[in-house]
């Protein structure tokens, strides 16, 4: 396939056609399937830069540094392997993005009469503290350096992107876990993101159901039907769909642990 022809397509790639060009570009390297195959998973880099939007960087910088990670994991991944792209390619985009964050320092952008309330500041509270021979308060604060009590808290919260904690900071842990890290505890998680392998293990699990477990399966799962009613579309028994249900749920449990190696 090149580029042309995929252009013209008005749906995107199957995963039987995304898998046979993985294994065409595994052995010929042609810069068109690796352009389609990028544009086909694009959506991987979208997802995981929400995961770590709203932290100090703009969107379409992570997305950027994202894709790039996408484009690294199209190239190094072996379909012989056996395993999905997704698998591979997550880690590797977010490897990338946890570098530029590292690399960026979190570095942002105040008013120049901010930066200089932040300096005047931090002297007085070093010299509050010694007249005082307590820490100043914000009233203390504002009253020394004579402006409102307001603008010494925008002040000191927006100095705090001076000094961004690093995402690989540690903190003791309580419980079985001795050291948390902050990358685990910032930022909103996309709520598609844990869906990505999941996905992948429901489209591959599919392909093993027969036409009548595949009805049931989205029916009841995805469309929220009664077995009642899905009996009468198949022309069985309730009974009958209950029975089938429970065997491919069984046969769907089995994959799940053999996927997982257990």
């Amino acid at each position: 396939m090149n580029k042309e022809t995929y252009y013209q397509m008005d749906r995107p790639l199957s995963k039987e056609e995304r898998k046979k060009l993985f294994e065409e570009y595994a052995q010929t390297r042609d810069q068109d399937l690796r352009d389609i195959l990028i544009e086909e998973h694009l959506y991987i880099a979208e997802i995981l830069s929400k995961k770590y939007a709203n932290r100090g960087i703009d969107y379409d910088d992570i997305y950027q540094v994202a894709s790039i990670g996408l484009i690294y994991g199209v190239e190094r991944y072996d379909p012989s392997k056996g395993y999905e792209f997704s698998s591979f390619a997550t880690p590797t985009i977010i490897g990338e993005i946890k570098k530029y964050f590292r690399d960026k320092g979190w570095t942002i952008r105040v008013p120049r009469r901010v930066q200089e309330l932040s300096k005047k500041i931090n002297n007085a509270k070093v010299t509050l503290s010694q007249n005082y021979q307590r820490t100043p308060s914000i009233r203390d604060i504002a009253d020394y350096l004579g402006v409102s009590q307001e603008e010494v808290l925008e002040t000191m919260e927006a100095s705090k992107v001076y000094a961004p904690a690093s995402l690989d900071l540690r903190f003791e842990g309580s419980g079985d876990d001795k050291e948390i890290n902050l990358a685990d505890l910032v930022g909103e998680d996309e709520k598609y993101f844990n869906q990505i392998e999941v996905n992948d293990f429901i489209e591959k699990s599919m392909e093993k159901l027969t036409d009548v477990e595949k009805t049931i399966l989205i029916d009841r799962y995805y469309k929220k039907k009664t077995q009642v009613s899905i009996a009468e579309k198949l022309g069985i028994s309730q009974m009958t769909v209950s029975r089938i249900e429970k065997k491919l749920l069984e046969k769907i449990r089995k994959e799940a642990y053999k996927t997982a190696g257990l």
